[in-house]
């Protein structure tokens, strides 16, 4: 079987190792463009492409899926299957264009959670379990008929990291079951309509403003959503007029007179800030124009107005 593997970012190349090291034959990979990043503006590979260069497997990084001479190059490689991994949307005349298809490892129980960022919006939203999905790509975003799902539970202090290397193994190891199920022909996909799961919650981009905690919530929605932006792209507050970056916190739920967002501390060993039910007590945090750091050593070198 003649695969081409498309990916960007490390949760990819898990899913990339399991097949190669299955025994494969992946004939390609397909990234995104190398990036410039860092102070010195370098170009960055992806970690897909840093991973197929080591294991001598050819690499496409289109511009534009449509691009005819890409298109060409593709169907040059004669591929049976295609698999995604937290790739970019694509074209039909790329997804349909092997015989058996293309199929896509998402990193929820779908049909929850379609979107761009599953992983951040599942802990956010306080689920307890997460998972991964296998499924036939087709022409709406996470639609396509589910081939395999692997559940995940979420531990009650759980952070978005932590659950996307959970995910992340568990997404390689449906990925081999499906590629075998499919490599024996007895494969069929379950329509997502015929599943009943309820209330739909979906997975839009993170954007900024998702990313500004609001002390007016519940302080259990306040921790959900630092444990849920967490180490990237972090949620965060104000403080003293600079951006102050919430990655590690507790909760003490306790009854209080503070008005939300209002800081308690001693200036030595906490800092928490009062949210509606109890404190959010602050472990690891980065002060704007500052590294990342312990609540401890932050307060050694922070001055309270």
């Amino acid at each position: 079987m003649r695969i081409i593997f498309m990916g960007t970012p490390d949760f990819a190349v898990a899913s990339l190792d399991a097949l190669v090291k299955a025994g494969y034959n992946v004939v390609a990979a397909i990234t995104a463009p190398d990036k410039p990043a860092g102070r010195g503006l370098q170009l960055q590979q992806s970690a897909v492409k840093q991973y197929a260069v080591a294991h001598n497997i050819p690499v496409l990084q289109p511009e534009k899926l449509k691009n005819p001479a890409f298109l060409e190059e593709l169907r040059g490689y004669r591929a049976d299957l295609q698999v995604v991994v937290a790739f970019r949307m694509l074209p039909e005349l790329v997804w349909n264009m092997p015989p058996l298809g293309t199929i896509n490892v998402h990193a929820s129980l779908l049909p929850q959670y379609r979107g761009a960022a599953p992983i951040n919006w599942a802990i956010i939203n306080g689920e307890s379990k997460s998972g991964v999905t296998t499924f036939k790509l087709q022409h709406e975003i996470d639609t396509g008929n589910i081939l395999f799902k692997s559940e995940v539970p979420i531990r009650p202090d759980e952070t978005a990291g932590e659950l996307h290397d959970a995910l992340m193994q568990a997404g390689a190891e449906t990925l081999l079951r499906t590629v075998a199920a499919l490599k024996e022909g007895n494969l069929q996909g379950q329509p997502q309509d015929d599943i009943d799961a309820g209330e739909l919650k979906h997975a839009p981009k993170i954007f900024k403003e998702d990313c500004k905690i609001d002390w007016e919530q519940p302080l259990e929605q306040v921790y959900n959503r630092v444990r849920g932006l967490s180490p990237y792209p972090a949620a965060f507050t104000m403080l003293q007029g600079k951006t102050l970056k919430i990655y590690k916190a507790t909760t003490d739920a306790v009854a209080h007179v503070h008005q939300p967002g209002s800081v308690v501390s001693d200036k030595k060993t906490y800092l928490k800030f009062a949210a509606r039910g109890g404190f959010l007590n602050v472990l690891e945090l980065q002060l704007e124009g500052k590294k990342k750091m312990g609540v401890e050593e932050f307060l050694r070198g922070f001055r309270f107005e």
